[in-house]
């Protein structure tokens, strides 16, 4: 060993020496996996590939966050349109608010799901009474939906109140003249619905509820 590393520090120093002897063989470069690049040129290439190596995978990133998005969006809205059959084929007021509670439950995984009408006037069972002008106070004036943590609206959801953490509401017109009232979807996920969320899918929901709850009068 001590007569190796002599002779090895005496190659090193030969080649350093004699560079020639190295970068004017082609083949001995390339079977040592060396590659001779002239002194007045930058090699960018290990640069270069590890930018486009970060790139491509930013680019997977965000593909992949696109996509998850989009496989939401749209199992939300085939659940929302078999949510719309489930309705549609309820036999009285009662029954309907039966199936939007189901609806919130089985189909999206929610705390409950619940229908409101103010008076004056009876209340059809199942459906949370509210004094008149008492959407306004949930949802603020003239609004017609809400996302997001709503206290005002947690009594709306009774014993299933403790669950919510958010809430997406609705403001509902039935008969004519029209009974102001609301259709809530409350979470026990805090992000599930947030002020920043459109409420399109919820709105349909609502319009539905209200040409279905029309069939019937309140007797």
């Amino acid at each position: 060993m001590a007569e190796a590393e002599p002779l090895h520090e005496e190659l090193k120093d030969y080649l350093k020496a004699n560079p020639e002897i190295l970068t004017s063989d082609p083949d001995l470069l390339a079977a040592l996996g060396l590659k001779a690049v002239p002194p007045n040129v930058v090699e960018f290439g290990p640069v270069a590939l590890s930018r486009v190596s970060a790139a491509h995978r930013k680019e997977t990133s965000e593909r992949r966050k696109l996509e998850a998005v989009a496989r939401a969006n749209f199992a939300a809205q085939a659940q929302t349109h078999a949510a719309v059959v489930d309705l549609l084929e309820a036999r009285n007021h009662s029954d309907l608010a039966r199936r939007v509670d189901e609806v919130a439950r089985l189909r999206f995984g929610l705390a409950a799901g619940v229908l409101a009408l103010e008076g004056p006037g009876r209340v059809p069972a199942g459906w949370r009474p509210l004094v008149e002008g008492q959407v306004d106070l949930i949802l603020g004036p003239r609004k017609l939906a809400l996302m997001g943590h709503t206290p005002t609206a947690l009594g709306l959801f009774g014993d299933a109140a403790a669950e919510v953490n958010s809430c997406a509401l609705v403001r509902l017109a039935i008969w004519e003249p029209a009974r102001e009232g609301v259709i809530a979807f409350g979470s026990a996920d805090a992000k599930a619905f947030t002020a920043d969320m459109g409420s399109d899918l919820v709105a349909f929901l609502a319009r539905v509820v209200e040409r279905t709850a029309e069939r019937w009068p309140v007797i």
